[in-house]
């Protein structure tokens, strides 16, 4: 018996994936077993659609980043055709780290150990005195064939995506089903005219909890009235509904969002965004690791990036209708819009961490679930519960 099929045992995965009111949770190992995080990387987030980071922290073309992907040294770099590609950040002759800090490149990606250089599409066009002393060629050695290791990748709605396996199902695939629910709300081509704004479109913050957990409760609305008492005045638990969409998405909606009456928020509105909707909001969690909230006034979404099996970042991006809803007239609105949000937030961060330090009692093992409010929650368990068991398969 392997170390993982012990932590994990395939009963446990059996009980998750029963009906809601018969299933539990996915056991304790998985969110406090740290001899399970490089499992989840590569089996979990690794084999579909995980999301990196946000094209807008790339500003210009011809400018790269480093990120950590779960210890995975990774780099999005935007060319100079504005282009956004994602590499393994090691360089291909002795596997030193290329980059350290986002940089704008004026010429060549540089290896700072032998001086190698590449272009922003990952190919390798120096090898200073490879051949000895002044000889920047050596024979047999063919620069194409020592390029950047290239990770499949798809940029959509403002946010870079990764598939570390490479075998997952096309992107558009994979996303259709959320365009399609969200197309009568903000149109086919809304996208397209969504903007990060110079304030009021940021924030980061730090969970000490596994990132599942962070999953798991904005799928649900069930804790609203305890958690959220102000936002349950505008957006009540009454006017919530559940969510599943496709085999990678749930989450809550709501009839009654009303945040611009209560804070004053007027901004420009998608123009497609049906008039008697104009308070309906749905929340989705785009599975492994993205949280999305669509308005009829903005779209926000928030990359979970996890640092360890206990620690994980959420960094939120807030994007506005049309180049207007960006400008100084509209600088206060989008600072009440920000704000209520970091409240919102902010007031889930005990319950998350709450719920990590209780996987380490013998006394949970899982948990159950409400028939009638839990069902997101269940069907991101058996989503996390069908990776994990094909991966034991395997």
């Amino acid at each position: 018996m392997t170390t993982t099929t012990r932590l994990i045992p395939a009963t446990a995965l059996d009980n998750v994936r029963k009906p809601l009111a018969e299933a539990s949770g996915m056991p304790n190992a998985v969110y406090d077993d740290a001899s399970l995080y490089e499992l989840e990387r590569d089996e979990v987030l690794g084999k579909g659609w995980a999301a990196l980071g946000f094209t807008s922290d790339l500003p210009m073309d011809g400018f790269a980043k480093p990120y950590e992907f779960m210890g995975l040294p990774l780099a999005i770099m935007r060319n100079r055709d504005g282009e956004f590609k994602v590499f393994h950040n090691v360089c291909s002759h002795r596997g030193m780290i290329l980059l350290t800090k986002e940089t704008e490149v004026e010429g060549m990606v540089r290896c700072p150990y032998h001086s190698w250089t590449y272009d922003l599409n990952g190919n390798l066009k120096g090898t200073p005195h490879i051949g000895g002393y002044g000889k920047h060629k050596a024979e047999g050695f063919v620069c194409e064939k020592h390029g950047l290791r290239e990770v499949r990748s798809h940029v959509w709605a403002g946010m870079v995506f990764i598939n570390l396996s490479g075998d997952a199902v096309d992107f558009e695939t994979y996303i259709e089903p959320l365009k399609e629910r969200w197309s009568d709300l903000c149109g086919k081509d809304g996208w397209d005219n969504l903007h990060i704004a110079p304030t009021g479109s940021q924030m980061q913050l730090e969970v000490l909890c596994n990132w599942k957990l962070a999953v798991e409760n904005y799928c649900e609305s069930y804790h609203l009235p305890w958690v959220h008492p102000s936002l349950n005045t505008y957006s009540p638990l009454d006017q919530h509904y559940n969510l599943v969409v496709g085999d990678n998405m749930s989450g809550q909606g709501s009839h009654t969002y009303n945040l611009s009456d209560v804070a004053g928020t007027h901004l420009p509105r998608f123009p497609s965004w049906p008039q008697d909707r104009l308070r309906q909001a749905e929340y989705i969690s785009l599975y492994p690791n993205v949280l999305l909230g669509l308005q009829a006034d903005h779209f926000f979404a928030i990359i979970l990036e996890p640092k360890s099996h206990d620690r994980t970042l959420e960094n939120l991006r807030v994007f506005y209708v049309g180049e207007e809803a960006c400008g100084d007239e509209y600088a206060a609105c989008r600072h009440s819009q920000i704000e209520a949000w970091r409240v919102v937030f902010g007031e889930d961060v005990f319950a998350v961490e709450g719920m990590q330090v209780g996987r380490r009692s013998p006394g949970f093992q899982g948990g159950v679930f409400s028939p009638v409010l839990d069902g997101p929650t269940h069907h991101f368990h058996n989503w996390v519960a069908n990776r994990y068991a094909s991966a034991l398969e395997g």
